[in-house]
């Protein structure tokens, strides 16, 4: 199976424009499949920007809404999927999700973000119930997260233990947390042999200082491709062979004790 050439969009977008940043996948997306990428993954919450306050209900739409549509449009026009952020609204509560849109238009999977962070995100948002939404693309089994589910150990192991390949993380890393896409992510790629591709807003927004440094880090816990603090698209690939070859070889999975962790929940 050949490698899924991945591409990653470190972008602010215009925070309140859902147009200009839909115009702005466009334009990466366009980018991307020129360079032969078959997947584009966009930051958390990208179609409306973060630091949008008393904003994001007026924003929000439902998974199947209008931005859908025109993510769908994009994909299908430059033939590649395209994982992007967004507050969904369903019915009376509005979620920090994130979105996958494949080739043909499909969409492929919706996440809801299950570890809100902060008091903006927990004055806005409603936390997602289901730690594990996977889809397949290219033969390469997808996993989502949002941001902060990332942090948490036990959460990377549900993928891991549910056989994702390639989990995409959108997110909104500010400073002074710059270590996790530095250090964390990595880790969490190793720990639970899989790759994690980590793409992260950029600059100044509102009271926030994103540090950028988007990654995808492979299983051997070496980073295949780094942002810097800037606008930037980014390309790695997610290598099924070797993935698998460094399955056999490390034994973190087949050497747990599950029945010692009990306590942990």
């Amino acid at each position: 199976m050949p490698p899924l050439r991945t591409a990653l969009l470190q972008s602010s977008g215009r925070p309140g424009s859902v147009a200009e940043n839909i115009k702005t996948l466009d334009e990466a997306a366009e980018r991307a499949a020129a360079a032969g990428a078959r997947l584009l993954v966009c930051p958390e919450l990208f179609l409306t920007g973060y630091a949008i306050g008393d904003d994001v209900p007026l924003l929000a739409e439902p998974a199947e809404g209008a931005s859908a549509q025109a993510v769908a449009s994009i994909a299908v026009r430059h033939g590649l999927a395209v994982l992007y952020g967004y507050p969904e609204r369903a019915d009376e509560l509005i979620f920090n999700s994130a979105q996958l849109i494949g080739p043909d238009g499909t969409r492929l999977a919706n996440y809801r973000k299950t570890h809100l962070f902060g008091c903006f995100e927990q004055q806005w948002f409603t936390p997602g119930e289901q730690t594990v939404v996977q889809t397949e693309l290219d033969g390469v089994r997808i996993g989502i997260m949002i941001c902060y589910d990332v942090e948490f150990p036990e959460n990377v192991r549900a993928h891991a233990l549910a056989a994702t390949d390639l989990l995409l993380v959108p997110t909104a890393q500010m400073h002074p947390f710059q270590f996790v896409p530095e250090s964390v992510v990595p880790v969490r790629a190793f720990e639970n042999q899989m790759y994690v591709a980590y793409v992260n807003r950029t600059g100044p927004e509102g009271e926030f200082e994103f540090v950028g440094l988007s990654c995808l880090a492979g299983p051997d816990g070496t980073v295949r491709t780094r942002a810097g603090r800037g606008e930037e698209l980014v390309i790695g690939e997610v290598d099924p062979e070797f993935l698998s070859a460094s399955r056999a070889a490390n034994p973190y999975l087949h050497d747990r004790r599950p029945g010692l962790y009990g306590s942990l929940v």
